[in-house]
This record gives structure tokens, C-alpha cells and sequence, in this order.
């Protein structure tokens, strides 16, 4: 798993290394079941502190998408709740569309943009 992380970013260093690991999820890059590097592994491969990545695997634990085992570490576990999931969506599109909008992008823009996100997890 390449992790890239963009030390100018506004956004959290824990947030992108987070991103980045759902994204490897959503790839197949990276499978159910599969260990994630250790904490002080990944921290020494990207270059930064062993908390962030910490920090990082917490949420991703909160958000359902590992689960922390004392001997194999992080693992791809993937809890599905899908209405659950849909309304976290719905709340976050929200503000992206209201966004969009103040800036007179169209519906029909939004679903390209969609649609071009998403056949670059699944192919399209």
C-alpha cells in the first residue's frame, strides 16, 4: 500500500492517511481480512508520528472499517451497516451539493462527477 501524504495540506495528517486507506479499500488494493502495517511501521514508512497513525487507525476503528487484534494488529474488517452508511452519505453530500450549487454547478455536472468517481473504484 503506497500512502502519499501532503504535509502543506490543511487537512490532518491522520485525516489523508485515513482517506487514503479507504480509498485502498474501495480499490481492492487493499482486502478484507488483510493486516494494515503496524503503528510504528507505517509512522517510520510516511515520516511522521507514531500518534497520528494512531489517531488514524482509531477512527478508521470507529468508522467501522478495521478492527485491532493484539497479535495481527489492524485488519480490514469491514462493518456493514448500509442504511447506516447511506445516511452518513446523505449528510456529507448535503453540503457538498449546497457548495456546488453556490457556484452554479448543474445536476447533470454533479452526476458526470459521480459517476466519474465512482467508475474509478469499481471501473466503468
Amino acid at each position: 500500500m503506497y500512502i502519499e501524504i501532503d504535509f502543506n495540506s490543511e487537512e490532518a495528517i491522520y485525516i489523508q492517511l485515513r482517506n487514503q486507506i479507504i480509498m485502498g479499500i474501495a480499490t481492492s488494493e487493499i482486502r478484507e481480512g488483510e493486516s494494515l502495517p503496524s503503528v510504528r511501521q507505517l509512522a517510520e514508512t510516511v515520516g511522521i508520528n507514531m500518534h497520528t497513525v494512531n489517531k488514524a487507525y482509531s477512527v478508521l476503528k470507529q468508522e467501522g472499517y478495521i478492527q485491532l487484534d493484539r497479535r495481527r494488529g489492524a485488519v480490514i474488517s469491514l462493518d456493514i451497516n448500509k442504511i447506516e452508511a447511506i445516511e452518513k452519505m446523505r449528510d456529507k453530500l448535503r453540503i457538498v451539493i449546497a457548495r456546488g450549487l453556490c457556484k452554479n454547478i448543474s445536476r447533470e455536472e454533479v452526476h458526470e462527477l459521480v459517476d466519474e468517481i465512482f467508475d474509478e473504484y469499481v471501473g466503468g
